[in-house]
């Protein structure tokens, strides 16, 4: 169907006059059933999938298309092999998923073969032998079908790849991105149409980077020619076809126009700070990586300008100089690198500071933040440590601190062994936070670091590495946090995030403005003004 009109800045929460009057009005005297059981969108699925081998609907939750497809294939199973009759396979991501589906068929079946005078068995439990491509059974696993008087059947299978191989009829594989190894899955599908089956493949979105995402772009590059097509369905889009009207007729409650704002706008508003979780799941725009938490045009959108990242990598042979020798050499490097940035802070603004720290391996990374008077955050340069003992940290770090204007907090990674560095300087600056990083903290800081790119409330220097940073932190069982990959650079550096928890680390500090003691597990840290 034809997309609707853009809604002009869509990294926020539309207002409702903002929106078509296709979504916020109500025809006069309308009547949700006026044009048969399916809504437009619904209709319009199931024409696609009879005209094509291969369809796939990317759409918004609760869209009605699963429903539409599940009274479609109703009809297909009670029709005769004349008629266009076939078996039906549906795989479902959860074993509940297939449960309802199944009740779905079961509901259709009783009114659509009673009109046809035939019969239709109930829902019945029966155990499925898994098959590998070699024909040997590999898994005998519980499945529900209903089976029709045409000799026809409806089964819903688990999500097993091996569950679709000898298989031959119409495949349903909804909530196609959320399966386990939806690739070999679909794979495992695709076999099906040399023996003139047909595969529909649904789903909301799971990242740019699932499977089900880079299907669709390859059907729409024509990598699978004419007898496959994308149908996408978003939530707007359900509203302008009737959707609240429907709710309220299921519910046996008046339609108003005050009524669908206000259910519109909770909808939308139930996502909370999850603005990228709110598109993915209502809009159809997959976020940018697989539970990436921030999308990569925030990121863009955050990166006003190039600004200084003064990156100081040493050798192995650095830490075995003699001392001295190793703070002259520092020490010529702040006063070349470092203090002309320090110079161009401004003493008017307030500053703070956070710190990721590494010894080998990974990059300790030291990134001052400004926090402006409308709460916007800035940061004016970056510093990055590579192989840099720690006594050399300390000398570089205890350098910015004092010349910081109105310096007024830092938050240190003060995990392993971070911590002595942390717990010194604290003691020198009792504004440091030590922070030992936990799963408690990510919980329960960065969902408002998330924030500040959702409401382009954050300036920070435009940088390839950094923007690859800030592009690993994902929600892991809901909580925003880095996974355990690392990354490498074009010098061979191993990354792992480094900036984006500095930068985090940062913000923690700017928010935390009053005397602090807390823990959060195994992590403590100290906050004393």
């Amino acid at each position: 169907m034809a997309a609707l009109a853009a809604l002009g800045d869509t990294q926020r929460i539309v207002e409702w006059d903002e929106l078509p009057e296709s979504v916020r009005t109500i025809p006069e005297n309308f009547n949700p059933l006026d044009s048969g059981v399916f809504m437009k969108h619904q209709t319009e699925w199931v024409q696609l999938i009879h005209s094509v081998d291969l369809a796939i609907a990317e759409k918004c939750r609760r869209s009605g298309i699963t429903l539409a497809t599940a009274l479609d294939d109703t009809i297909t199973a009670a029709s005769s092999k004349a008629a266009g009759g076939s078996n039906v396979f549906y795989i479902g991501d959860t074993r509940e998923k297939g449960m309802e589906f199944i009740g779905y068929v079961a509901k259709f079946a009783r009114v659509i073969v009673a009109a046809q005078g035939g019969g239709v068995s109930a829902i019945e439990e029966f155990i499925f032998t898994d098959q590998a491509k070699r024909g040997e059974a590999t898994q005998e696993i519980t499945a529900f079908r209903v089976r029709f008087a045409s000799g026809f059947r409806i089964v819903a299978l688990s999500s097993r790849p091996e569950n679709v191989h000898g298989l031959q009829g119409i495949v349903n594989i909804d909530e196609a991105a959320l399966h386990k190894d939806v690739r070999k899955v679909i794979e495992s599908a695709t076999a099906l149409l040399i023996w003139g089956g047909k595969i529909r493949i649904i789903s909301t979105h799971r990242g740019v980077k699932n499977p089900f995402n880079q299907l669709i772009a390859d059907v729409r590059n024509g990598q699978y020619g004419a007898a496959a097509a994308v149908f996408k369905i978003t939530f707007d889009e359900c509203v302008a076809n009737g959707l609240y009207e429907r709710v309220c007729f299921m519910q046996n409650k008046p339609c108003t126009e005050e009524g669908k704002k206000d259910w519109y706008m909770r909808i939308r508003k139930a996502y909370g700070p999850r603005k990228s979780a709110m598109r993915e799941e209502l809009d159809a725009v997959p976020r940018d990586g697989d539970g990436s938490a921030i999308p990569g045009l925030l990121i863009e959108r955050a990166m006003k300008e190039v600004r200084p990242i003064l990156r100081l990598s040493l050798d192995d042979e650095f830490k075995y100089w003699p001392v001295h020798s190793r703070a002259k050499e520092i020490d010529a490097w702040i006063r070349k690198q470092l203090d002309p940035c320090i110079a161009y802070l401004k003493k008017q603004e307030t500053h703070y500071f956070g710190m990721d720290f590494a010894r080998k391996g990974h990059l300790s990374v030291i990134v001052p933040l400004i926090k402006m008077g409308d709460l916007r955050r800035r940061v004016p340069f970056v510093i990055e440590l590579h192989n840099c003992p720690i006594a050399q940290q300390k000398q570089i770090l205890w350098h910015l601190i004092p010349l910081l204007p109105n310096f007024s907090g830092g938050a240190m990674d003060a995990t392993g062994p971070g911590q002595n560095l942390a717990e010194e300087t604290w003691d020198q600056w009792n504004l440091v936070i030590e922070v030992t990083l936990s799963n408690a903290w990510y919980r329960d800081n960065m969902g408002a670091f998330v924030q500040l790119f959702d409401d382009d409330m954050i300036d920070i220097p435009r940088d390839l590495e950094h923007e690859s940073d800030l592009r690993d932190l994902e929600r892991i069982d809901g909580i925003i946090k880095l996974p355990d990959t690392t990354t490498e650079n074009e010098e061979g550096v191993e990354r792992h995030g480094d900036y984006a928890i500095g930068l985090a680390l940062a913000d923690f500090a700017a928010r935390t403005n009053k005397p602090v003691l807390a823990a959060y597990g195994n992590m403590h840290f100290r906050f004393i003004s």
